[in-house]
């Protein structure tokens, strides 16, 4: 019933026009017999006050397994004259049947037999071969354009009765085999060009997913290129900064060097008289510039290698820029003959359906004549039986028998020629698909050029990431010489401050040495009284020199004792100008003796 009903839904809509309303009546038998093909084999489930049987059960499941089914779903559940899950089983049907998806969600139903036997017995119509054989005769029903309104109609409260009247064969039928195949041809068409458009679209959403994929990846090649060249301006501008800063520092302890050579000179032709304390501490500053000239001369080296080895860094960056701008080249180039690829690809694509289409139709054609051969040739042995029936039952009628085999003789030599004929066609069609063949070849072939493209490609994009690693390492090398000359400038800045501090002890001794010029020592002999306690000079008592104002002290007004950084014992000083004393040795033929006389 099922078959029959959805054929003469098809062949009625044929003829009506198409677009179909609610009050049509076959329509109407089609719900009423897809009703009885759900309801089928169908559980009983329990309730709260009776047992219940619905259908609304196994098509409320293709939401979950057709995403877009969830709009029919939901405006089934929306509709407000809708009270029983039957009503709603029959709205489902209805709009279905206007999306042209009824086939669609009821194959879902049918492939999940472990969901559907929640629902079904195991004899039930969807569950068995015939329920796929329904939804296969549902594909058909794609070529009627139905306008239904679910929402006034009461579709809760109908009584589902097949009219079987509509299904009995008349003569009105048997006359109109030839228009049914003709629709069925039509129908077949239709059928077949839809099919086309679906594989056409799932082709184009594929390639361009592909396209955005590849723009994607262009896009982020870019970003990262202009993210390198911002790296090496900087780092370019950072070499600029520390050649710079190390050219200043140069000059500045080339300065502080010249200046002290000078001093130092100069204080060495001024002091080459003094005595032991100042000979030490000339030692010790010499030996301090010494070891600083060394500082400095390990400082100037490790300088010139930090430039040698920014210099390589230099030109690593610029081979770097070279060989991204190569690359950039060749992945336009590749882009390029990707796109002429993908339309030549795009052509072939089109001839070979072009060329799939006229084979298909050849078949079809020799097929239908195979069939008109065939019933020819059963007409043929009919009418040769009617002749022997007619000899021997009308001998009279021989004349009329001579005329009517002249006549077949003419129509069989027809078919005879018409046979010929398409022999030459089955030639000319076997031409054709050899033809087909070479083209599928050639199509083949360029399938691999591609795959051979795709593939350098593909080993392109490695190399780009190892230059990456490469470009990455070398910034953790720039960090590290980074390192290295902070640590060198904090070295040059303890040895600004050494440098500093020696100098102010040179002017110390220069300040002394300028007081000392213009004073006169006085003579042992003369002084022989203490300046302070006014009490002669003895063993006990003996002399100090002040260094400043040139007065003798003996040595108990004189004892207050400072501690000097260059010497290591203390130092006595004077107590009327705070001098120090310094110590000279007399010798006499008894005893040495030993007295303090001022530095200068």
């Amino acid at each position: 019933m099922a078959k029959l009903s959805i054929k003469g839904l098809i062949e009625s809509a044929l003829s009506f026009g198409r677009t179909l309303d609610s009050d049509y009546p076959p329509l109407q038998q089609f719900f009423v017999v897809m009703e009885h093909c759900l309801k089928h084999g169908l559980k009983v489930r329990k309730s709260f006050l009776s047992y219940n049987k619905t259908i609304w059960g196994p098509l409320e499941l293709v939401e979950k397994l057709y995403p877009e089914a969830e709009e029919i779903a939901a405006s089934v559940r929306d509709l407000p004259g809708l009270k029983t899950p039957l009503g709603r089983a029959r709205a489902w049907l209805r709009l279905a049947l206007m999306q042209k998806k009824m086939a669609d969600y009821l194959r879902c139903l049918i492939i999940q037999r472990e969901l559907l036997s929640e629902f079904y017995e195991y004899h039930a119509l969807m569950m068995e071969e015939e329920g796929a054989v329904i939804v296969g005769l549902l594909v058909g029903l794609n070529v009627i354009d139905a306008n239904l309104c679910v929402k006034g109609e009461d579709l809760d409260s109908q009584v589902g009765v097949i009219d079987f009247s509509m299904y009995l064969k008349s003569d009105d039928d048997i006359g109109g085999k030839e228009r049914n195949e003709q629709i069925a041809a039509i129908l077949d068409q239709k059928n077949y060009v839809e099919e086309l458009n679906r594989q056409l679209n799932s082709t184009v959403s594929s390639l361009h997913a592909r396209v955005d994929s590849l723009e994607k990846s262009n896009t982020k090649l870019i970003e990262e290129l202009a993210i390198a060249k911002n790296n090496i301006i900087k780092l370019q501008e950072e070499n600029h900064q520390l050649r710079s800063e190390n050219t200043l520092i140069l000059m500045k302890t080339q300065h502080h060097l010249e200046v002290t050579k000078v001093d130092v000179e100069a204080e060495l032709q001024t002091y080459k008289h003094s005595r032991q304390g100042l000979d030490e501490m000339y030692n010790e500053a010499r030996r301090q510039l010494r070891e600083e000239s060394q500082l400095r001369q390990d400082m100037e080296n490790e300088l010139v290698v930090q430039v040698s080895m920014k210099h390589e860094i230099e030109l690593a960056m610029k081979l770097l820029e070279k060989d991204i701008h190569e690359k950039q080249d060749t992945l336009i180039g590749l882009r390029q003959q990707l796109d002429e690829v993908k339309a030549i690809n795009m052509e072939m694509y089109q001839k070979l359906q072009v060329s799939e289409d006229a084979m298909k139709e050849k078949n079809e054609i020799i097929g239908r004549l195979e069939d008109k051969t065939n019933q020819i040739n059963a007409a043929m042995k009919q009418l040769e039986q009617r002749l022997q029936q007619a000899e021997k039952a009308q001998l009279e009628a021989e004349n009329e028998d001579e005329k009517l085999k002249q006549e077949y003789v003419n129509k069989s030599e027809s078919l005879q020629k018409e046979f010929s004929q398409k022999e030459k066609q089955l030639l000319q069609l076997e031409t054709d698909l050899k033809i087909e063949k070479e083209w599928r070849q050639t199509l083949e072939d360029d399938l691999q050029k591609e795959k051979e493209t795709v593939s350098h490609l593909r080993i392109e994009t490695r190399e780009i990431i190892n230059l990456k690693q490469e470009f990455i390492k070398l910034q953790e090398k720039n960090r590290q010489l980074k390192r290295i000359c902070q640590d060198q400038e904090a070295a040059l800045q303890e040895l600004a401050s050494k440098l500093s501090e020696s100098k102010l002890k040179i002017e110390d001794i220069k300040e002394a040495n300028k007081a000392l010029q213009g004073q006169v020592w006085l003579k042992d002999k003369e002084a022989t009284h203490c300046k302070l306690c006014e009490k002669e000079f003895s063993l006990s008592k003996r002399k100090h020199h002040c260094r400043n104002c040139g007065e003798i002290f003996c040595n108990a007004c004189s004892d207050n004792e400072l501690p000097l950084p260059s010497s290591p014992k203390p130092v006595r000083v004077c107590d009327s100008c705070h001098a120090i004393l310094i110590q000279r040795e007399l010798l006499s033929s008894a005893r040495s003796d030993t007295s303090h006389h001022c530095s200068c």
